[in-house]
C-alpha cells in the first residue's frame, strides 16, 4: 500500500431546476415518469432554494463540505461520487486511479446496508475500478459507537430537560425485501435502540418515510400515518431522529421539515427534528475512524 484514496459516496441531487427531469430519469432507469410527479418533484427542490442559476446546490454543498473535511481529517484524498449525478462513481474511481492511488477505500454516507442501496453503490464501485487497483469497501456502520453518541446528543439538545415521544425515522424500501432477508431493517431498529439507550429515552418507536410511488407495499409504518397513531395514543411531543440519513437533503428538509410538520399542527402535536450531522467533526471523526480501520487492515 502506497497511495491511497477515498471515494465517498452519495445519491446525488440536481443542481438546477432544470437539471430535474434528466436526475429524476436516471432513478427511474428509464421507466416512465409521470408528469405530475415530476411536476412535485420541481416545487420541492424549488421550495429548498434550488433554482436555474449557478449557485451551487444547497443540497450537494453538505456533500462537498464532507468530502473536504475528511480529506483535511485524513491527509488522503477524498473524491465525491455520486449515485445518481455528476460526479459519478465512475469518474470519481477514474480520477483518484489516474492521480496515482493504488488502495481505494469506498465509503457511502448511509449507515445501513440493504440490496436495494449500499449493495447498489458497491456494484458501481466496483465496476469503475474493475480491478485496477486494491479496494476496500464498507457496507454497514450504522452501530458505530460515534455515530450512535452524536445522534444521542442531537436527541438530548432537542429534548432538553422534556420527555418527547422520539420517532426514529429512515427511508422506506419495498416491503419485499424483508422476505428476502435482507438486513436492513434490523440494522436501523439496532441503531435506534443504541440511540435510544445512549440517550436515556423513555418513549420511542420507529417509522419509515418518503415512500416512492410504485404501486408495491413499502415498508411501514409511514411517518404520517404514525403521527396520526402517536395523537390518538396521547402523545403531545414528538422529535424525529433520522438514523438512515446524516445530511440535510429533500427527504429531510421536505418530507420531514415541511409534509411531518405539517402533519403534526394539524394534529396538535408538538414536531420537532434533531439537527443532522452533515459536515460537523463527530460525523468527520466517524469517516475518518472507519477509512483509518480500513486502512490498517490492509497494512496488518
Amino acid at each position: 500500500m502506497s497511495a491511497p484514496a477515498v471515494i465517498l459516496m452519495a445519491y446525488g441531487s440536481p443542481d438546477r431546476l432544470s437539471d430535474v427531469p434528466a436526475y429524476y430519469a436516471d432513478i427511474r432507469g428509464g421507466r416512465p415518469v409521470r408528469q405530475e410527479l415530476l411536476d412535485d418533484l420541481v416545487v420541492r427542490y424549488r421550495g429548498l432554494g434550488i433554482d436555474d442559476s449557478d449557485a451551487p446546490s444547497p443540497l450537494n454543498a453538505v456533500t462537498e463540505a464532507t468530502r473536504a473535511a475528511l480529506e483535511a481529517e485524513l491527509g488522503l484524498p477524498v473524491r465525491t461520487g455520486m449515485r445518481h449525478w455528476a460526479p459519478r462513481i465512475a469518474t470519481a474511481v477514474d480520477e483518484a486511479l489516474a492521480d496515482g492511488a493504488d488502495l481505494l477505500v469506498g465509503l457511502v454516507l448511509a449507515p445501513h446496508f440493504s440490496t436495494m442501496s449500499i449493495a447498489k453503490y458497491e456494484a458501481l464501485f466496483d465496476d469503475a475500478v474493475a480491478a485496477r487497483g486494491e479496494t476496500r469497501f464498507v457496507r454497514r456502520w450504522g452501530a458505530e459507537p460515534g455515530f450512535v453518541d452524536a445522534l444521542a446528543r442531537r436527541v438530548r439538545a432537542v429534548a432538553g430537560d422534556g420527555e418527547p415521544h422520539v420517532v426514529f425515522t429512515a427511508h422506506s424500501l419495498p416491503a419485499r425485501i424483508v422476505d428476502a432477508g435482507d438486513p436492513y431493517r434490523d440494522e436501523l431498529l439496532e441503531t435506534a435502540t443504541l440511540v435510544a439507550d445512549a440517550a436515556e429515552i423513555g418513549e420511542w418507536s420507529f417509522s419509515f418515510q418518503s415512500e416512492s410511488q410504485t404501486g408495491e407495499p413499502w415498508l411501514g409504518p409511514d411517518i404520517l400515518d404514525h403521527l396520526e397513531a402517536l395523537a390518538g395514543q396521547g402523545v403531545t411531543d414528538v422529535v424525529a431522529c433520522p438514523v438512515g440519513f446524516v445530511s440535510d437533503h429533500l427527504e429531510i428538509r421536505w418530507d420531514l421539515d415541511v409534509e411531518a410538520a405539517e402533519r403534526s399542527r394539524e394534529l396538535g402535536l408538538g414536531f420537532a427534528r434533531i439537527e443532522m450531522p452533515n459536515a460537523a467533526p463527530d460525523l468527520v471523526d466517524v469517516l475518518a475512524g472507519i477509512v483509518r480501520r480500513e486502512l490498517a487492515a490492509v497494512a496488518a
